[in-house]
C-alpha cells in the first residue's frame, strides 16, 4: 500500500484531493444555499407541508429495502456460483450477464410497461423493485464475484471433508467472509434505487405510491418553477443517503478496493 512519509508529499496530496472534490462540492454547496433563498428555512417547512413527505419516504424506504434483499440474495448467490462452482458453461453466462450492463434504461420502458399492465402489476411498488434489482444485478455480480474468488478454496474444501454440504459452506464460510462486498453492494443499491427517477415516474401513478424523486415536480409546473422549494426538497431527498454512505463509509470503501481487484 503508498505509505506518504515526507511531510511535502503529504502536502502535496492533500492539494491535490482538495482540487478534486471542488467540483463535486460546489454543486451541493449551492444546492444548500439555494434552498435557502427567499424566505430561507421556511422553505423546508414549505415541502413537509405538501404532506406527502412522508409517504414518499415510506415509499422509497420500501423500494430501496426490497431491491437490497432481492439484490444480495441474487448477487451472493450468482456470484459463488460463477467463482466457485464447477458448472459447465459459467463464463458463457457470465459474459451475457454482463452484456446487461450496456442496455441503457430506457430501451426496457415498453417492454415493461406491457408486461406489468398483462400481470396487473402496473402502479405498484414491484413495478418499480423488480426492473430495479435486474439493473443492479450486473455489476454488483462482476464485484461479488471478484471478492469471492479471492476466498481460499482450501477453506471450501476442508469443510467439504467435515461433511458439509454446499448450501453449508455458502452460509457458513462464503456468506461471512464476504461482508465488506456485501457492505459496498448494499450501499450501491440503496443510492441507485432511492435516485432513481425514470422508473418510478412511469410506473407510478398515484400520490399515494410516488417516491422522493417525484418531490420536486410539487414546485414546478406550467405557471410555477420555484427553484427555492425545489432545492430544499432536493436536499430532504439527498440527505437520507449521506447518512447512510457517513455510517458505511469504513466498509464500502473497504468492500469496493477488494471487489475491484482480483
Amino acid at each position: 500500500m503508498f505509505d506518504a512519509r515526507k511531510l511535502s508529499t503529504k502536502i502535496g496530496l492533500q492539494i491535490i484531493l482538495t482540487l478534486m472534490i471542488i467540483p463535486y462540492m460546489v454543486p451541493l454547496v449551492q444546492m444548500v444555499l439555494g434552498s435557502l433563498g427567499g424566505i430561507g428555512i421556511m422553505n423546508y417547512k414549505a415541502v413537509w407541508d405538501t404532506g406527502v413527505v412522508p409517504t414518499y419516504f415510506k415509499n422509497s424506504i420500501l423500494i430501496a429495502a426490497g431491491v437490497i434483499v432481492l439484490v444480495y440474495i441474487f448477487c451472493m448467490t450468482a456470484a459463488f456460483g460463477f467463482a466457485k462452482l464447477h458448472i459447465i458453461g459459467k463464463e458463457v453466462y457470465f459474459w451475457i450477464i454482463l452484456v446487461a450492463l450496456t442496455l441503457p434504461e430506457i430501451i426496457l420502458l415498453t417492454p415493461l410497461f406491457v408486461t406489468f399492465q398483462r400481470l396487473q402489476m402496473f402502479n405498484t411498488l414491484y413495478a418499480v423493485i423488480l426492473p430495479l434489482a435486474a439493473l443492479q444485478l450486473p455489476f454488483t455480480i462482476l464485484l461479488a464475484r471478484n471478492f469471492d474468488e479471492g476466498i481460499p478454496t482450501e477453506l471450501m474444501e476442508a469443510a467439504k471433508i467435515d461433511g458439509a454440504s454446499i448450501w453449508r459452506v455458502f452460509r457458513a464460510i462464503i456468506l461471512p467472509l464476504t461482508k465488506p462486498i456485501a457492505s459496498s453492494i448494499a450501499v450501491l443499491t440503496l443510492i441507485n434505487s432511492w435516485n432513481s427517477y425514470l422508473i418510478p415516474l412511469i410506473f407510478l401513478q398515484t400520490p399515494d405510491k410516488q417516491t422522493v424523486t417525484l418531490l420536486p415536480q410539487f414546485f414546478q409546473g406550467e405557471f410555477t418553477n420555484d427553484q427555492t422549494k425545489i432545492l430544499a426538497a432536493a436536499v430532504m431527498t439527498a440527505l437520507p443517503i449521506i447518512i447512510v454512505y457517513i455510517c458505511l463509509q469504513k466498509n464500502f470503501e473497504k468492500g469496493m478496493s477488494a471487489g475491484a481487484l482480483k
